[in-house]
């Protein structure tokens, strides 16, 4: 089991220092068996934060998403967080005045995610195979 483990934390790293050291607008890290967003990410990847605008958290472990993590990438375009554990979103989601679309699809959410409503730029929402009735 540690060896999987190091083997994912391995490949977190190499996403993250693919992003920085070839200055790309994003950042893929689906797959990763992140339960949590990696606090270490802040920090390594504070001089490009400002130009991403593409991040795919698609098929992990999530059951939230921080308020920090939406003001530090707060150029985001496209945020895919498919195939989580999601049942709500921080308030903050409405501080992206860039965000075009939200994949939410199969998470846990109940209902629809307010805050979404008043996303400026927000053109594609996919609440496919979730819990709303």
């Amino acid at each position: 089991m540690h060896k999987r483990m190091g083997e994912a934390v391995a490949r977190v790293a190499r996403k993250v220092n693919d992003t920085v050291e070839n200055k790309t607008d994003s950042l893929d890290l689906a797959n990763c068996k992140l339960m949590t967003f990696p606090v270490g990410i802040y920090k390594a990847m504070r001089s490009v934060t400002q130009g991403i605008h593409c991040i795919s958290l698609a098929n992990n472990e999530l059951k939230s998403i921080t308020s920090r993590f939406v003001t530090t990438f707060s150029q985001l375009t496209e945020l895919n967080l498919a195939g989580n554990y999601l049942h709500r979103l921080p308030e903050e989601i409405t501080s992206l005045l860039h965000l075009r679309a939200i994949d939410l699809s199969r998470n846990r959410f109940r209902r629809f995610p307010e805050p979404l409503a008043t996303a400026p730029a927000l053109e594609t929402i996919d609440l496919e195979e979730n819990e709303i009735a």
